[in-house]
């Protein structure tokens, strides 16, 4: 491995917290994977939740893009605790890339109300104590997450924050071109408000990563990513990266 690689793949452990623990057993029981995933992430020292497989998927769209000199900047919607953005920015450094700035998109302050009434699943899994009182919604606050990339030297100049619930802000938000999108709202209208915000910034032969697609127990994720495809007419195959993840590159 160069020094470039080992970096990276020290950083994603350390962002994983997988250097001396094990990842949660994706195929454990349900109730097993649940207790495992929040003592390891949540109760843990991770600063993502994403597995080893989904950051060895931004690196290679990173790291693709990049190689190709497709066009534009990074963005995660739905960052946590900053792991993945912190990943892009360390990508953007190992290759000595000062053109492109890394966005980290959220609300800082957990999950949006899902409507009840177009969204059963999600309002009952919102409102479930796991959610709640085991995930916290997934809040995190903008200066912890500030916090957590000075700590790995990379709070700079090339990387902003967007604060602010997706249908308030990513509309506005001053992003020309994009090469990487990531999505994690997690929910069917955070998901649906980054497509229809961001996607036609995207460059072609830029990707698109959808966290949640595969989940259908909590979220309807997937209908939003599907309805909008369908009404946008696109076609390029979605790639899958682990049983939830997956990422299609637009080719038009």
């Amino acid at each position: 491995m160069t020094g470039s690689e080992l970096y990276l793949d020290l950083l994603k452990r350390v962002l994983t917290d997988t250097l001396f623990e094990a990842e949660p057993d994706a195929n454990a029981s349900d109730a097993t994977f649940v207790l495992q995933f929040l003592n390891h992430y949540v109760r843990g020292n991770a600063i993502t939740m994403l597995p080893l497989a989904r950051m060895d998927n931004l690196q290679f769209c990173v790291t693709d893009v990049i190689n190709r000199n497709v066009p534009g900047d990074l963005i995660e919607t739905g960052v946590w605790r900053g792991g993945a953005t912190i990943f892009m920015r360390a990508i953007l450094k190992a290759f000595k890339v000062t053109d492109r700035t890394v966005w980290a998109a959220d609300s800082f302050e957990g999950l949006p109300e899902p409507d009840a009434s177009r969204f059963p699943l999600e309002a009952k899994a919102h409102q479930g104590p796991v959610m709640q009182h085991g995930f916290n919604r997934f809040a995190a606050s903008l200066e912890d997450v500030q916090k957590n990339f000075a700590a790995f030297g990379l709070l700079d100049e090339q990387t902003r924050f967007v604060k602010g619930w997706f249908k308030d802000t990513l509309a506005d938000a001053p992003i020309s071109k994009l090469a990487v999108m990531r999505l994690d709202g997690d929910y069917h209208e955070s998901t649906m408000d980054a497509l229809t915000s961001l996607y036609d910034k995207l460059s072609i032969g830029g990707y698109v990563i959808i966290d949640d697609y595969g989940e259908s127990s909590w979220t309807y994720c997937r209908k939003a990513v599907d309805e909008f495809r369908d009404k946008r007419g696109i076609v390029e195959a979605l790639n899958p990266v682990d049983g939830c993840c997956v990422y299609w590159q637009r080719a038009r």
